[in-house]
């Protein structure tokens, strides 16, 4: 009897750790593309124009989104909406040639002559609520503390970072500026563009790990203008919706020319 119930542990055992392994998804859709990553890219670029173009780069191990199950990598877009000193930097993908979905936005403003703040907000749809993501910068400060002056207690201080010196930000505020949109469209991306299959989720995640070391998630919406300019623009998907966890997954099915996602894409 022992012999029959030990085996049936292991088998019960084996099945679960099997289901672990095959359920390799993330909490969040929205997981799959790393929101520190993409802040990342946006400091080092130099022009929106190259910012996505970074973020389509298999090597940069930003994107791991696969929204319309189709099993390659979507093709991340990049549209800046501009009204006075303020930008939101909108990043999308098409699910098909009807439905575009937002991924996250990041909001900037213009708060001083040589003072800018931003954040990128995952989209609803996608992450966990209020999902918010900033530069991190800590400042320590010492005080006497419970254990009297001579044993100091270490406060740290989270800072807002000004990014008014990123290339990117320069970019966006040069006197000859123009808004940029992304000229691609379903069916039709860049050459250059080689979508791989993606990654398991604990893959991805690890790859991902150096940018959280520079910027942290926060628990409020700090940059309220640029929310309040991209609300009643915003683009989603019932899609996605759709395949959220827990739901059943759906494949979207291409008809007609111009249909096919991922490998099959018309390209200029």
């Amino acid at each position: 009897m022992t012999k029959k119930i030990i085996a049936f542990l292991l088998i019960v055992i084996g099945f679960s750790v099997s289901y672990a392994q095959d359920d390799d998804r993330p909490q969040n859709t929205g997981d799959n593309f790393s929101l520190e990553g993409a802040l990342s890219l946006f400091k080092k670029a130099a022009s929106l124009k190259e910012f996505e173009k970074m973020l389509n780069k298999e090597n940069n191990s930003v994107n791991n989104l696969d929204l319309n199950n189709d099993g390659d990598i979507d093709y991340i877009m990049v549209d800046d909406i501009q009204e006075g000193n303020n930008h939101v930097i909108v990043l999308s993908t098409y699910i098909n040639d009807n439905e575009k979905q937002d991924i996250a936005t990041i909001g900037i403003e213009k708060n001083g002559d040589e003072s800018a703040t931003l954040q990128i907000e995952g989209d609803q749809d996608l992450y966990a609520q209020n999902t918010f993501v900033e530069p991190s910068d800590n400042i320590d400060a010492y005080s006497g503390g419970k254990g009297g002056p001579n044993v100091p207690e270490i406060i740290t201080t989270q800072l807002v970072v000004n990014v008014w010196f990123w290339p990117s930000v320069r970019f966006l505020y040069a006197p000859t500026y123009i808004a940029w949109h992304s000229p691609w469209h379903w069916g039709l991306y860049p050459r250059w563009w080689r979508p791989w299959r993606p990654y398991r989720f604990s893959v991805f995640y690890g790859n991902c790990t150096p940018f959280r070391a520079y910027y942290r998630r926060v628990p409020m919406r700090r940059i309220m203008v640029a929310h309040n300019i991209y609300a009643p623009r915003r683009h989603f998907s019932t899609f996605v919706v759709h395949n959220r966890r827990g739901g059943p997954m759906i494949r979207y099915e291409g008809r007609g020319r111009g249909h096919g996602h991922g490998r099959g894409r018309n390209r200029r």
